[in-house]
Order: C-alpha cells, then sequence, then structure tokens
C-alpha cells in the first residue's frame, strides 16, 4: 500500500490551528509546524485554550494525530562546548518537548548537536547524557525524533553509526527515535537514486537501526551532489536525487503510515506542488 500521510512544514504566523487548516487546503494529510520561533531560545507561555483549539482544528480537517510533527529550535545544541549553551539547549528542548505534549503534538524533531571542535566522539557521548536526562523528565505522548543531517560543519548524525550510538548509549527509550531527511542522508554519501541503491541504503539503516525507529521522514531533493555534505534543499524531482528515490519511498510499505513531510524552497508557491507530486507518485505504479 503506497503511503498515507503526505504533506508539509506549514508555516505559523497566525497560529496552529491556521496551520493545520492551510495544510489541508493543499492536500496535506501529514503536517509539521514550530511551535515557537526557531531563532530564539525563549517561547511564550502557552494560552489556555491552546490545545482544545488545535484539537478542534484537527478534529476540523481530519488530520491524523498521529501525523503532527514539531521542529525545535536552531539554537539547540546538546554537545556545546560552552557548559551554559549546553544547558540552555537542554532546557530548551525540554521545554519544547513538554509544549508538545500539552498540546498532543507527538514527534518532536532535533538535529541534536553538533561537536564544533571536540571530535565526534565526545559531541555523541556528551548528546547521549544529555539526552537520557531529559528524557526521563518529560511527560508521556511525546517522542524526540533525533534527525539524520549532510554532516556540514561539525553536525552529528550524518552517519546511521551515530544514531545507533546514541540510541545504545541512552538504552533504546521508547520516546527516542528517528527523522530520516532524504537530502540529509543523500548529502552525506548514502545513495537513493536508483531502485537498487535505495533498497540498499535503507537495509544498511535497518541492519543498524531498525527501519521501524523511523518515525518522521523529511522528503526533499538535494541541490548539492552526493557526499558533499551541503544541506541545500531542492523541489521533488528538480535535483540531485531526482524522482526514482521519492517514487521507491512513497511505494516503501514500511513507511505507508509515516509522516513524510515537504520542506522544500518557496513554501508559498511550490509546497502545493511538491506535496501534489508525492500524491501523483503514489497513485502510479511501485518502480522497484
Amino acid at each position: 500500500m503506497p503511503a498515507t500521510l503526505i504533506g508539509a512544514h506549514m508555516p505559523t504566523g497566525k497560529g496552529l490551528p491556521d496551520a493545520i487548516r492551510r495544510g489541508k487546503a493543499i492536500g496535506c494529510t501529514a503536517v509539521q509546524v514550530f511551535t515557537s520561533s526557531p531563532q530564539q531560545w525563549q517561547s511564550k507561555p502557552l494560552a489556555e485554550d491552546a490545545p482544545q483549539k488545535l484539537a478542534e482544528a484537527i478534529a476540523e480537517t481530519g488530520l491524523n494525530p498521529q501525523a503532527l510533527v514539531s521542529h525545535d529550535s536552531y539554537l539547540i545544541n546538546l554537545c556545546a562546548p560552552e557548559p551554559e549553551k549546553a544547558t540552555m539547549s537542554r532546557e530548551a528542548l525540554t521545554r519544547e518537548l513538554t509544549r508538545c505534549a500539552t498540546l498532543g503534538i507527538p514527534f518532536v524533531v532535533s538535529h541534536m548537536g553538533a561537536h564544533m571542535k571536540q571530535g565526534e566522539e565526545i559531541g555523541i557521548q556528551k548528546v547521549a547524557q544529555q539526552t537520557k536526562e531529559l528524557l526521563q523528565e518529560i511527560p508521556a505522548g511525546v517522542t524526540l525524533l533525533m534527525e539524520t543531517t549532510a554532516g556540514q560543519g561539525s553536525s552529528l548524525n550524518y552517519k546511521f553509526e551515530h544514531l545507533a550510538q546514541i540510541l545504545d548509549l541512552t538504552g533504546n527509550p521508547n520516546n527516542l527515535a528517528i527523522c530520516l531527511d532524504t537530502c540529509h542522508i543523500f548529502a552525506a554519501g548514502y545513495d537513493i537514486r536508483t531502485p537498487d541503491t535505495y533498497k540498499a541504503t535503507f537495509a544498511e539503516f535497518d541492519r543498524l537501526i531498525g527501519c521501524d525507529r523511523i518515525k518522521v521522514i523529511h522528503c526533499n531533493d538535494s541541490k548539492k551532489a552526493i557526499g558533499t555534505r551541503v544541506d541545500r534543499h531542492n523541489h521533488l524531482g528538480d535535483g540531485e536525487i531526482g524522482e526514482t528515490a521519492f517514487r521507491c519511498l512513497v511505494h516503501d510499505p514500511r513507511f505507508t503510515n509515516t509522516p513524510i513531510i515537504v520542506e522544500t524552497p518557496d513554501a508559498t508557491e511550490m509546497h502545493e506542488t511538491n506535496v501534489q507530486r508525492l500524491w501523483d507518485w503514489a497513485r502510479q505504479p511501485n518502480p522497484n
């Protein structure tokens, strides 16, 4: 069965309920949002009726509540070399997870950390320790998703082994899983451009971690070539990855009920187009 939960990251300038309704209007059955500014440490307290209004928008649009995703602040770095920033990062991520639990948003995506010349091993150890502690403090009902990265700069988690190591160091808790970004893994060196390379890459992920730990997929083409470790998203089928990978993705039975989220450029003009491309490919024959 092809993918059923296809959507996009929607703007929240007019509030979370508006983002849900606008997502529905462009064909989304899954929606990702920011619950606060991704460029600021602090966030405004939730209005008392915020959970109710969001729930009403979800009911009105028929959105699957398990297809709602939040992305945390870009400032967060759990392995920052400065202790103050590491603490601020942990507190900000804890607040985001708690806020999403209150709102009924089941998944929070995070880039987790960049080692900033400390070395990957030290960075991974620090991220794992911070993550293990904060996951013991958050309410039930929300899962932290470590996002695969392109490996730009000193970002961690561009190798599947990084994710596997953090999961192992944290004790594989149920509230820690993965958000896989197609552009990021491609830029990091994982080929998904043909049915054979797509199968091989996901077989490697399955061997190291398990594809069942992928709870959300960011679906983006890449402006840069494979292995460049440069994070530049492109419209689906128009970049270096090409449409075959996305056809394979929307026909992969492991991800039939996994939110597949578009984060391509020119959101206002092009999100609807990219979402529609995924639906069109899902209706066409399986390329495998």
